[in-house]
């Protein structure tokens, strides 16, 4: 892809690629997710020092201010070898960097981002409710009551990911039910999920295990005015510019997980022999790795064409939102021939086929499903709504 990316992009690539062979490769990756909810601080802190928790980070606060292209190099590279475990970077990055650089106060973004840029602050998401899903303003029932130095925050949040090591959660509320439209009266925080009144209930799922998924469930939980983010009842509209970053992570993460696949089913092509010959010689088996690496090859087209188009300053929402799709089937469906060809051995825990498969199969549904996603492009074309 060096045609579509300028020198220091390339570099920081190649430079990044280097250090997660070094500090990050599989075997890491696999061991830090075996115990779920054991959130490998190690890979936390490697990442701290690399200074890799500072790429989105403004430079006036200690960051290196990167573009969407380089968030998206970071993400692919990184996914490589982590697959879900990506979140490690990716929550702070989205929750914390860009959030709080987008729309926090000037005090926020002095007291915060440089600690964001160190390493030294986690950041999670607090979105989703219980029954609810892609529809988040209509099951949205968290509520935040103005009083006097702050506000008291009632209701529960689910999937909270990181929860239980986070410093803040980035809680979406209701601040105002008298309004006409269900994205008015909402409003953003952020919040300490150690403050009183939280109670966290741990969630088994099937990927991203180390991370650890929380149930959030807030009691008179009090939050000072310095931790709303923006304006009250305005959160909506704040949120809708960091979806293109989102989303643009995720193309990242599917297409890191596709680079992994396919290194990984290549090398076992190649040593694994049956019926006299490395399995890589039959036609079938071919056939699989050509489709994985087509797959590949389509995501990363869209994905840097995307972060290109955002770099220039031109709506993406086309863009990414059709990526999301694609990129997501792709990254599940490459996993899942990935199995094939390993056959047994890609059913055992004991190499990643079956984990990146795992954590690719998340992101058909999440941040939103892709039945709601092709909704959205057929609207964009002028198709009515559908829901």
């Amino acid at each position: 892809m060096e045609w579509m990316l300028n020198t220091a992009q390339i570099e920081f690539r190649d430079r990044l690629r280097e250090w997660v062979t070094e500090n990050i490769p599989n075997d890491v990756a696999r061991e830090a997710e075996k115990i779920d909810g054991n959130y490998p601080h190690h890979l936390f802190e490697r990442l701290a020092e690399g200074g890799y928790h500072a790429t989105a980070v403004p430079q006036e606060y200690g960051g290196a201010g990167a573009d969407y292209t380089t968030q998206l190099i970071q993400s692919r590279e990184l996914s490589r070898s982590l697959a879900g475990m990506i979140w490690i970077w990716g929550s702070t990055s989205f929750a914390g960097a860009n959030s709080i650089g987008l729309y926090g106060t000037d005090e926020q973004k002095r007291e915060l981002l440089p600690k964001i840029a160190k390493g030294e602050l986690k950041v999670t998401i607090g979105f989703t409710e219980p029954g609810g899903g892609t529809d988040v303003l209509g099951t949205l029932k968290t509520t935040a009551r103005k009083v006097d130095g702050g506000w008291i925050i009632n209701g529960v949040k689910k999937w909270c990911t990181s929860a239980h090591v986070s410093d803040y959660v980035l809680l979406l509320v209701r601040t105002n039910d008298k309004v006409e439209r269900k994205h008015h009266g909402v409003s953003l925080f952020l919040m300490s999920p150690k403050a009183k009144g939280v109670t966290l209930k741990p969630l088994t799922t099937m990927g991203m295990r180390g991370l650890g998924t929380f149930e959030m469930t807030m009691e008179d939980v009090f939050v000072p005015d310095d931790r709303l983010l923006g304006e009250p009842d305005k959160a909506w509209y704040m949120l809708l510019p960091t979806l293109t970053n989102e989303r643009m992570l995720l193309l990242g993460t599917c297409l890191g997980i596709l680079d992994g696949v396919a290194e990984d089913a290549l090398a076992y092509m190649k040593s694994r022999e049956a019926f006299g010959k490395q399995i890589g010689a039959f036609q079938a088996v071919q056939h699989h790795y050509a489709n994985i690496i087509m797959a590949r090859h389509q995501t990363e087209l869209l994905a840097f064409d995307t972060a290109r188009k955002a770099d220039a300053g031109i709506d993406t929402f086309l863009e990414v939102t059709m990526g999301k799709v694609i990129a997501s089937e792709h990254a599940v469906n490459a996993a899942d021939l990935g199995i094939q060809i390993f056959g047994g051995m890609g059913y055992s825990a004991d190499n990643d086929m079956q984990r990146y498969w795992r954590d690719a199969r998340l992101m058909r549904f999440s941040p939103i499903n892709n039945e709601m996603a092709r909704n959205l492009v057929a609207e964009h074309f002028g198709l009515p709504r559908s829901f």
